[in-house]
């Protein structure tokens, strides 16, 4: 079965995120039932993962960016959202489900990015925060979160620009759920297979 990635959990039926996928986490994804994996890192990817998901018919796609730096950072680096935009039409399509996102420690980009889809969701802003800081612990950072906020779901509604892209309509806002369930962990998302009906 493998081991699951680091900062693993499901976002959504058919959404998973984490950091960077190990070696040794690969089993893992193939027995989720990943079909799509959404890498938010520019870097090149590794040789032998890109051969395990060519031979598991697992789809890379590649949107890269900077992460956010706090404004004394030199770099001046920030996230573009348009890429972003484009991210969350992959996760709006289901047939690239289930698809699993993630950057290189699944905190900052990927939180960024599952927020902006929270707001597409109609999530509360206490709720999307209180997600983002539960993943990026200490480390998370105020421009992240002034990112989310100041985040255009407009533009993440746009009609899509991949010819096979079908938006599902199916995520569910925030106010849907009153049950107060949390999402499955890593061995009950293993257990229920591709298939699993994701709570929130």
């Amino acid at each position: 079965m493998g081991e699951p990635p680091e900062n693993f959990s499901m976002v959504w039926k058919g959404i998973y995120r984490s950091g960077f996928p190990a070696r040794r986490n690969l089993p893992f994804l193939r027995t989720i039932g990943v079909r799509s994996v959404l890498c938010l890192c520019p870097e090149e990817y590794p040789d032998s993962s890109l051969a395990f998901f060519e031979s598991n018919g697992i789809a890379l796609i590649q949107h890269g960016m900077d992460g956010n730096k706090a404004p004394d950072d030199r770099t001046g680096a920030f996230m573009a959202p348009e890429i972003v935009a484009r991210a969350i039409g992959v996760l709006l399509d289901e047939s690239t489900h289930p698809v699993l996102i993630h950057c290189n420690q699944g905190k900052h980009r990927t939180g960024c990015l599952v927020g902006c889809l929270r707001k597409v969701q109609r999530w509360s802003s206490v709720a999307t925060f209180e997600e983002y800081r539960r993943f990026a612990g200490a480390k998370a950072r105020l421009v992240d979160l002034q990112f989310i906020e100041l985040f255009d779901t407009a533009t993440a509604l746009q009609p899509p620009q991949r010819a096979n892209s079908r938006p599902s309509g199916k995520l569910l806002a925030q106010s849907e759920l009153s049950d107060g369930r949390q999402p499955p962990t890593a061995r009950q998302a293993a257990a229920s297979g591709p298939g699993a009906t994701a709570a929130a």
